[in-house]
């Protein structure tokens, strides 16, 4: 049944590179990018490069290679595979700041255009939290819960399809709780906060259900392993996302409380 998703090495290196052309493009572009702007401001932080890099590494081996291969029969590498695709190389992709990289490398003329672009009502309808949080941990539910899962293993588009969503939609929801790039529709960070404990829960609850309740398919002791790597996998990646969207809330504030402080200090004197 899995026997199309295999990659036969006796063609030689060029088939095996082949899936990872995609991956090594977006690498040289972003570098490519690197070197085009830093001509014209000033230099680039080193660390959003090495998150870029590690962003494009770790998705590419969600969808190709041994993680790929093996989680076409075993549930607990598929998670595996979840949790890089639809976690963590979402968030370093969005630490990484393409946007921001864009604007800065592209003229002065359509950098404004792009800008017009992402403040578009559309950008706004899909990064907000709860609308991201719904296709995101929403469409995690859909495909462990119905025979969606065993489903994508007998058809390549859908297959494809699903792994598409799985990392639009966690790059999605990390781009609607932390700003880094520009971002036109802002939302309050208790509002977003909110939805962020609401998606955690489900996340959490999900990762519980497929513990107990194996999908179509998968036998018990991978559906335990598999629920196991998402519960306390997904909550790694997202106390790094908690962190984050902390400090940028105590910057925030952390002006007026000086200011305040300062006024009530002028005020005693």
């Amino acid at each position: 049944m899995h026997n199309h998703h295999a990659h036969e090495p006796a063609g030689g290196l060029g088939i095996d590179l082949l899936p990872l052309l995609p991956f090594l493009l977006f690498i040289g572009l972003y570098l490519f990018a690197v070197i085009w702007s830093n001509r014209k401001h000033r230099k680039w932080p080193l660390y959003r490069s090495v998150f870029w890099v590690a962003g494009v590494v770790f998705a590419a081996a969600a969808v190709t290679g041994p993680i790929a291969t093996l989680a076409h029969t075993d549930f607990t590498a598929h998670m595996l595979g979840h949790l890089l695709l639809g976690m963590l190389a979402p968030l370093l992709l969005v630490l990484s700041a393409p946007v921001t990289l864009l604007l800065r490398t592209l003229n002065v003329q359509t950098a404004r255009k792009v800008t017009k672009v992402l403040q578009l009502r559309i950008f706004s309808f899909f990064t907000d939290p709860a609308v991201a949080s719904i296709l995101n941990i929403g469409g995690l539910w859909v495909l462990y819960t119905t025979n969606l899962y065993h489903a994508m293993h007998d058809s390549m588009l859908l297959h494809s399809l699903i792994h598409f969503h799985v990392f639009a939609a966690g790059y999605l929801f990390t781009i609607s709780l932390i700003y880094i790039d520009p971002t036109p529709h802002r939302r309050s960070y208790v509002y977003r906060m909110i939805v962020f404990i609401f998606a955690l829960a489900g996340h959490g609850i999900l990762s519980k259900y497929i513990y107990a309740n194996p999908p179509a398919g998968v036998p018990s002791s991978q559906a335990e392993s598999g629920g196991m790597l998402m519960y306390y996998g997904g909550d790694a990646i997202d106390i790094m996302i908690i962190i984050i969207l902390c400090y940028q809330w105590y910057k925030a504030t952390r002006p007026k409380t000086s200011q305040v402080l300062a006024h009530q200090n002028s005020g005693a004197y």
